[in-house]
């Protein structure tokens, strides 16, 4: 499943090696049909204290880091943001594999010769020709 990337602003960077960025989403009123902006909170991870309250960032969904930290900083001003270590980025070949529900590393192969199963299908039917139903 892909990881969820939001685009928001900096809204504190008081803390440390965290963010908080502020989503803002629009949506249409189910009644009168108006736009209106919806907003949230999310604390984000950055790990080199890079970003500044004010900045455009984009934020990825990831492990929990901490009670309400579970987004990672990935890009800020329109600039890639290097990864901590243990975060790498889902490659093109592992999203291909996890789609397809396999692992990223190939399984070994084992080395044994299959076991012999008789076939006993002749036996059934001969079985059904002498005893009709």
């Amino acid at each position: 499943m892909p990881r969820r990337v939001l685009t928001g602003r900096v809204t504190s960077d008081k803390m440390d090696k965290t963010i908080t960025v502020l989503v803002e989403r629009r949506i249409m009123h189910p009644l009168y049909k108006k736009f209106i902006r919806r907003s949230k909170k999310y604390a984000a991870h950055d790990e080199a204290n890079v970003c500044k309250e004010g900045d455009t960032v984009s934020i990825e969904e990831c492990r929990p880091i901490s009670k309400r930290k579970s987004w990672l900083l990935i890009e800020r001003n329109g600039e890639q943001v290097d990864r901590p270590r243990g975060f790498t980025a889902p490659t093109e070949v592992s999203k291909a594999a996890a789609a397809h529900g396999a692992t990223a590393e190939p399984a070994p192969e084992q080395e044994h010769e299959p076991e012999h199963v008789p076939d006993h299908a002749h036996e059934h039917a001969a079985d059904t020709a002498a005893h009709p139903a």
